[in-house]
Order: structure tokens, then C-alpha cells, then sequence
């Protein structure tokens, strides 16, 4: 699995950071068999148009775990799941003529956005557009399921979840995340209790439910619910819910120490975990990790395992994923679960 090539990511296998990563028990909403929990990010993204009953499908069927549902709301308050409430990208919305005038621009996190957006539609009228591949330039291979697939609510993930798992024969957890809460809040369109109920109504344990988000105070208002939480970091920046605050600070054994008063997991970049301490420093503070994003193409891989020419060639992510395996991580998010599935068989 070529372990021993020489790249600033492969060297830091070597750190004490790498190497002495506390035993911690499992309890019943982490435990895998044979190894760390493999996430389907948006399902399987990488060979499937992202957050499809055929994205989320084809990850379960090749031994994800967990399946990832992004959650923004509509305009009569209903979560669907797409990667962005801007939808240009990932549906046909662009080309149908009936939605023209919805283009708008908006800012949404301090950051000015043009397109449509999730806010502006009703559910019935998002159910008349089809999904398409988010990154055709990157995964053409993917544009052939353009038009094929509905925009999904997030009671219809839970309840593909639930009939895959009673399918195959295991528990599928459902790992919705709040996409901008400080953003719909202020435009009266709050996540949380809408999740919330959804959770409530469909009786969802720690087994069947992880809540995630960037922003520390949309997580603390899902605590009670039962489930576990996910404090998703960033490389750059902070929170956009705590303007003060940085991803570097929470990263540090006070910020560790912090998120393990109201999270369970925390979900950093996976550069992040490279020759630092902070998954041991994660470990110590009795929190489990979850690096993201993992993908096959070259252009997301460490240089000395990139194979081919092109960026979007595949190069050695088995590498890659057993290197992250050896270090003790608990789980990996990954555009491509069949490969996490198949690295954590060895």
C-alpha cells in the first residue's frame, strides 16, 4: 500500500501525535466491525450525483455505515437535503425557464451568493427539478445520471435509511448536517426545531441519528435529544456563529476540552490531523474523530500518491485511507465508501 513513500503526509505517520492514540471503548453508536466507521459522504458522491436515493443506495450496498444528508429548508419550512440552499449546481434549476426570475443574490454567511435558493421554493415546486452532478468537470463519469433523481426531504433519507437497514441487515445511521443555522434563523426559517421533531417523531436513537454542524450553537440547541453530536472544523476562519472564535483555538486541548461539554465527536479536515497532536489531544478530551473529506482523484491526494497524469485520474487512495486507519481515527467521510470499505478489510 506503499506506506513507506516519502511525502510530508506519509512522514507524519511517524509522529507521536500518530503513534499513541488511546484505546477508548465503543459504545453502542460508534461500534464497526474490523475498523472505523466509513460515512458516505452525500451517500456515495463520487459515483453518484451527491444526496440522490441513488447516491445514498449505492453507499449502503458497498458497506457504508452512516449516509450524510446536508439539511436547508424550503420556503414552507420543509428540510430537504442539498450540499448548498444555492441549487444551480446541483439541479437543473438553471434551465427551466418557469424559475428564471427566482435568480437572485443573497448574502449568506457574509459571503455574496447569485443563483437560487432552497428559501424560495416550495417543496412541491423543488420536486419538479432533477438532480445533477455537482462537479462534472471532476466526475463526468457522473453526468450520465443527470435528470434522473428527485430533490429529497429529510424524512425520505430516514426512511430509505430505515428500509436499507432492514435490506442488509444492519443499522444505518442517518448523519444530517445544518447547513448556514445562523443564516435561516435570522430569515425565520430555523433547523433545529424542525430537526428536532424529526428526530423525536421518527424515534431516532444514537444508533440511527449523528447530528453535525460548524456552528457550536445550533449543535447545543439539539443536546436532549439523545443523539450524539459532530463539531465539524474548519482549516480557516471560525464559526460563523462565533465571530471571535477560531477553528485553530478549538482545536487546541482548551477548545478540545470545551466541544467535549456538548459534542461527542469532532470532524476535522483531514490535513488537520497531519504531524499534529490533535488526535491524541481529541482522544485525551474523550472526544472520537471523524476526518473528512476522502476522495479517490489526484488532484485531492497527497502528491507521492497521485498516479497517472490528470488530476482527475485516480491515484493510491487505499494508501491513504490505510495511513489514517493506522493512526486511530474512528471514523472516515469519504466521497467513495466502497474503497474506505475495502482499505478497512486491509
Amino acid at each position: 500500500m506503499h506506506l513507506r513513500r516519502r511525502s510530508v503526509l506519509l512522514a507524519a505517520a511517524a509522529t507521536p501525535a500518530a503513534a499513541t492514540v488511546p484505546a477508548l471503548a465503543a459504545p453502542a453508536d460508534t461500534a464497526a466491525a474490523g475498523g472505523p466507521l466509513v460515512i458516505g459522504h452525500r451517500g456515495a458522491a463520487g459515483w453518484r450525483p451527491e444526496h440522490t436515493a441513488a447516491s445514498y443506495t449505492y453507499a449502503v450496498q458497498t458497506g457504508a455505515d452512516w449516509i450524510e444528508p446536508d439539511l436547508v429548508p424550503t420556503k414552507d419550512h420543509v428540510l430537504v437535503v442539498r450540499h448548498e440552499n444555492e441549487i444551480s449546481q446541483t439541479t437543473d434549476v438553471a434551465r427551466r425557464p418557469e424559475f428564471a426570475d427566482r435568480r437572485t443574490t443573497k448574502t449568506v454567511d457574509g459571503r455574496s451568493v447569485t443563483g437560487w435558493f432552497t428559501e424560495d421554493f416550495t417543496l412541491a415546486e423543488l420536486k419538479t427539478l432533477r438532480a445533477v452532478e455537482r462537479l462534472p468537470q471532476v466526475r463526468n463519469r457522473n453526468t450520465v445520471f443527470d435528470g434522473r433523481e428527485e430533490v429529497m426531504t429529510f424524512q425520505e433519507v430516514v426512511d430509505l435509511a430505515r428500509k436499507l437497514s432492514k435490506t442488509h441487515g444492519r443499522t444505518i445511521a442517518v448523519f444530517p448536517e445544518t447547513k448556514h443555522p445562523t443564516y435561516f434563523r435570522s430569515n425565520g426559517l430555523p433547523l433545529e426545531p424542525k430537526l428536532a421533531a424529526a428526530i423525536r417523531r421518527n424515534r431516532l436513537g444514537r444508533r440511527e441519528c449523528v447530528v453535525q454542524s460548524f456552528e457550536p450553537t445550533s449543535l447545543k440547541r439539539m443536546t436532549g435529544l439523545g443523539v450524539p453530536l459532530w463539531q465539524a472544523l474548519g482549516t480557516t476562519g471560525g464559526p460563523y456563529d462565533l465571530p471571535t472564535t477560531t477553528y485553530r483555538e478549538m482545536m487546541t486541548p482548551d477548545g478540545l476540552a470545551d466541544i467535549a461539554r456538548y459534542a461527542d465527536w469532532i470532524g476535522p479536515d483531514k490535513s488537520s490531523l497531519v504531524g499534529t497532536s490533535l488526535l491524541a489531544d481529541a482522544h485525551a478530551a474523550g472526544l472520537r474523530v471523524g476526518p473528512y473529506t476522502f476522495r479517490a482523484e489526484n488532484q485531492f491526494l497527497p502528491a507521492d500518491l497521485r498516479r497517472g497524469t490528470g488530476p482527475n485520474d485516480f491515484g493510491d487512495a487505499f494508501a491513504e485511507y490505510a495511513l489514517y486507519y493506522r493512526w486511530g481515527v474512528d471514523a472516515v467521510v469519504t466521497d467513495f465508501p466502497d474503497l474506505a470499505v475495502m482499505a478497512r478489510r486491509g
